[in-house]
Order: C-alpha cells, then sequence, then structure tokens
C-alpha cells in the first residue's frame, strides 16, 4: 500500500466528473486519461517543493564543497527554466510507471490500465519530451515505439472508497541504480550490516545524477517485493509506513547511512560530503532462508507525483510552480575558482595539448563543435570497424558527447539536453581510439580502469557534465543542433551541437589519473 506523508493538492477539471451512486463512487473513463495527462505533465516539468528546498540546503551548507555548491546552483537555475513547461527538468523523460489503489467501493468499467496508457501516450506526444522506449523485434533487434509506451502499469485492491495514485518518471540513470542482493542471517548484525552498506553505497557513483534519495530495503518476503519497496520508498510513498508485521520504516538506520553517505567525500558529483539529499531505510519480514537486500535511489530529477480520484473530485499533487524562489542571489563566478575556457573549434590535437597541461578536477567552459552519439550509434560504429569500413570524420575531429536529446521546442536550438552515463560506451573507447576518434569524452559517472589505460595510451580525455540540468543546458549553452548521422534512430541518432560556456570537469586524463578513482 502507498503510506505518504501529508500532501497539497490542486483540483483538476475533467470532461466528467466521479460521481456517488447507491453508496459507491462511480469514475468515468475519461477522467483516468485526463489525469494521466496532468500528472505527466507535471511531473515532467516540476519538482515537490522539499526537493527544491534540499537543494537550497546544498548551496547554503557550510561544510559544502565549492563543486557541490556549482552543482546545486545549476540545479536550481536547471528547475527554474523547466517550470516553464518548455523544456523539461531531464532529456530522459522517463519509463511512464504508475502505482495504484482502487477501493472496494469504486466502480469503473475495467477500462483503466487503457485510459491511463492513452493519457501517457498523448503527454509525451503534446510535450517536449522524449520517446525512450524499444520494443522488440527479435532477440537481437529492436525499434523504437515513438510513443514511450508500453508503460508500467500496477493496479491493487483496497478498502475504502478513493482511487489513489503514485505516478513517477523513471529515468534510465536512476533505474539502472537498483541492486538486489541475497544475503543470509549472518548479515544482522549492526557492523556487518553497515559495512556491507557502506561498501555498496560507494558503487553507486555518481552516473545517476546526485545528490541521490538513497532506499535500503532489509528483507521481504520474496525478491519482488524487496524491490518494489524500493522503488516506492525512493518515490517518499511509504514516508507514513505504519509499523506491522510486515515491517516498518527504519528513521534511526537512515541516519547512520546519510553519515557513510557524507564520509564517502563523492559528494554531489565532483567531491564533497552532500552525495544524498535523504535517505529512507525499510525492515520488512522475511523467509527464514532469505535475506534480500535492494538498494536503489531517486535522482536529482525527482519525478514523482501522486493523485486521488475521490467524491469531491480528482486532485493532484501540488508542485512548486515557483521554484526560482529558491535560487541564491549569486554569481556563478563567486562559486569556485575561475573555468578554463576551451575552444572545441580549433584542431582536435591542439585542445587536447591544452587538456594535457591541466589538472584532473579542472573546471572547463566549452565553446564550439561537439558530436552527439550515445548507445546504439556506437554499436554502428563498432561494426563499421569490423566490415573494415572507416569511421566517419566527425569523430575524429570533435569531443563525443554522450546524450540523446528530447524533442526541440521551436523557442530553442534543441530539446532538453544532458549526459548519459559513459560507462556503456566504455566497451567502445579502445577500439575508438585506436582509429583515432573519441579521443576526448563527455558524458556523467565513472568510468572503468579500461577507459584510463586507453585515455593514457592514446592520449585521450573524459570529462564530467553536470548530470540533471537538461533544460539549463538547452536553454544557456546550446546554440544550434543538427542531425548528422542515423536519423532512423530517433533520439539515439548523431548530432552536431555547438555550444557557449558549457561547464565540464577533467574527469580522467592522458597521464592515467581519474577524479573518481579516490572514492
Amino acid at each position: 500500500m502507498l503510506f505518504p506523508s501529508l500532501v497539497s493538492w490542486r483540483r483538476i477539471n475533467t470532461s466528467q466528473d466521479p460521481f456517488l451512486k447507491d453508496g459507491l463512487l462511480h469514475i468515468p473513463s475519461v477522467v483516468f486519461r485526463e489525469l494521466a495527462f496532468e500528472a505527466f505533465h507535471d511531473v515532467s516539468f516540476l519538482l515537490r517543493a522539499s526537493h527544491l528546498s534540499a537543494l537550497r540546503g546544498i548551496f547554503d551548507a557550510p561544510d559544502a564543497s565549492a563543486n557541490e555548491k556549482f552543482v546545486a546552483l545549476e540545479l536550481l537555475k536547471n528547475a527554474a527554466v523547466a517550470a516553464g513547461g518548455c523544456l523539461p527538468l531531464c532529456q530522459d523523460t522517463g519509463t511512464a510507471v504508475v502505482f495504484a489503489e482502487k477501493g472496494h467501493a469504486v466502480i469503473t468499467d475495467g477500462l483503466e490500465a487503457d485510459e491511463l496508457e492513452n493519457g501517457i501516450k498523448k503527454a509525451y506526444e503534446t510535450f517536449n519530451l522524449r520517446y525512450s522506449q524499444n520494443t522488440p523485434i527479435s532477440m537481437f533487434e529492436e525499434t523504437n515505439t515513438k510513443t514511450n509506451l508500453p508503460a508500467q502499469i500496477e493496479l491493487n485492491a483496497v478498502r475504502g472508497d478513493t482511487f489513489n495514485f503514485l505516478f513517477v518518471a523513471k529515468g534510465g540513470g536512476s533505474a539502472n541504480k537498483t541492486f538486489l542482493f541475497q544475503e543470509n542471517r549472518a548479515l544482522l548484525n549492526e557492523g556487518a550490516l553497515f559495512d556491507f552498506l557502506g561498501e555498496k553505497i560507494k558503487s553507486l557513483g555518481v552516473s545517476a545524477c546526485p545528490p541521490y534519495r538513497l532506499t535500503v530495503v532489509i528483507g521481504g518476503l520474496s525478491a519482488e517485493m524487496n524491490l518494489k519497496t524500493v522503488k516506492l520508498g525512493s518515490a517518499c510513498a511509504l514516508d507514513e509506513m505504519p509499523r506491522s508485521t510486515i515491517g516498518y520504516r527504519d528513521v534511526e538506520a537512515e541516519d547512520k547511512l546519510l553519515e557513510i553517505a557524507k564520509e564517502s567525500g563523492i559528494g554531489a558529483q565532483f567531491g564533497g560530503r552532500h552525495f544524498c539529499l535523504g535517505a529512507r531505510v525499510f525492515r520488512l519480514a522475511r523467509h527464514g532462508a532469505s535475506l534480500p537486500v535492494g538498494i536503489g535511489v531517486a535522482c536529482c530529477a525527482d519525478r514523482n507525483i501522486l493523485a486521488r480520484i475521490s467524491s469531491e473530485g480528482v486532485f493532484l499533487e501540488q508542485l512548486e510552480t515557483d521554484p526560482a524562489k529558491y535560487l541564491p542571489d549569486v554569481k556563478t563566478s563567486a562559486l569556485s575558482r575561475e573555468s578554463v575556457r576551451i575552444d572545441l573549434d580549433r584542431p582536435i590535437s591542439e585542445t587536447l595539448k591544452i587538456l594535457s597541461g591541466l589538472k584532473i578536477g579542472t573546471r572547463l567552459s566549452l565553446n564550439g563543435t561537439l558530436i552527439v552519439a550515445r548507445d546504439i550509434a556506437h554499436a554502428r560504429f563498432r561494426e563499421l570497424l569490423q566490415s573494415g569500413k572507416p569511421l566517419p570524420d566527425y569523430l575524429k575531429k570533435h569531443p563525443v558527447f554522450y546524450a540523446g536529446p528530447a524533442k526541440k521546442p521551436e523557442e530553442f536550438a534543441c530539446g532538453s539536453l544532458g549526459p548519459t552515463t559513459a560507462g556503456r560506451m566504455d566497451s567502445y573507447t579502445e577500439l575508438l581510439q585506436k582509429n583515432g576518434a573519441s579521443l576526448i569524452m563527455l558524458a556523467k559517472g565513472n568510468r572503468s580502469k579500461d577507459v584510463v589505460r586507453a585515455c593514457q595510451k592514446y592520449g585521450g580525455f573524459y570529462l564530467g557534465a553536470v548530470g540533471g540540468a537538461a533544460a539549463q543546458t538547452s536553454a544557456q549553452h546550446i546554440t544550434s543542433c543538427e542531425c548528422i548521422d542515423y536519423p532512423d534512430l530517433g533520439m539515439e541518432a548523431v548530432w552536431k551541437i555547438s555550444v557557449k560556456d558549457f561547464p565540464a570537469f577533467i574527469i580522467i586524463d592522458d597521464k592515467g589519473n581519474d577524479f573518481y578513482s579516490r572514492f
């Protein structure tokens, strides 16, 4: 069941209203479609006030590093841009997920799942959201659905006379940081448990865009129950979970986990103490032979929204429509040392020489041309080499930004665009650099030792961009965008963009140094 904290609601108008008849709540099908449409609009562009307050708290924290203050400010500016309803918070506008609870005194025509999906489809078609879902053609072939469907919809029956919902837009980066560990009773002592969790927390890395809301679930009657609790907990949908034979929320353990996260030194993406905004820990009942341990995160684009249908009407959780009020009155230049301006339109050999003279962790201001390419395009690059064909010249002349844009609004040069997880391209790096390509890479998150060795061998660099600030990036840093290759791939096509004052950090250099290795 859903056990959220008390929230403020806003009533939404629907073409038909729910109504009471013979003591039962009747809900017309169209209500579900219109509710889902409104929910995925709001959750794509707006954040909870509590989340914005926590981000501002990082900026104001005396122990926050200069890099953390910079990231916090970028995320707050991103929220202010996205609230305009044109550029979504994140370029990965997510898998649409709906958890719903239908009261026993609620009557529908049984089409609620279909109509919820219809509303989701309309939202992704209407707004500048990205189609991220691929459907299989065969075991090894797939195609983009171009609707962002299917959605994950789970309907449950409960006692009551309301229909309650949690709508989630779950991006791939944070979803991929969901883990299940099948442990045993030996882990159930304080020393062993927190040593185990400390190790796993550090291994999360930054590819899912911290600062995170970390969720840990100890126990569960099945692996599935454990991971569903992780998902709901990370959305703050179990904050008021009552203690019962099923389990309870452990606030004391949450405080310990937050301290472990602070001591990791990873911080809000580029070092510091604010790796996590908050934590949720749940201890559940278990089979005596099993101890599932689930770990997951909500990223800094915290896209969760509650809804309810009752005899009083149709309601959505009120998200913050004026995030600009959380912005501090400070200039970016006051946050840290000056960045190093990099002209990306000079020969790449000259850019490599300049980068070679800088230390890891240096903040850069990128200006010029970037090539945007991600998973499927990289698979095609490898196929070219395997078939004896040359790589495109653009891979050798320009840095490569691992990303995929959301739909382009008329008002901007590009749709929301931010870095995707670099680690998914690790297996291509050595091959491409060996052939003179991808010598400068830009993305988010940790890289493998193979990438460090390749950069050292071939004189390459990996730069980190701020994750979770896609609207701000598009509005402030991208001046042009055009598709130059593989248009059939949709958002995974190859794009050529021009950027101005695009912030990035040197993470891996040509000498074998890795900024994240210290953590």
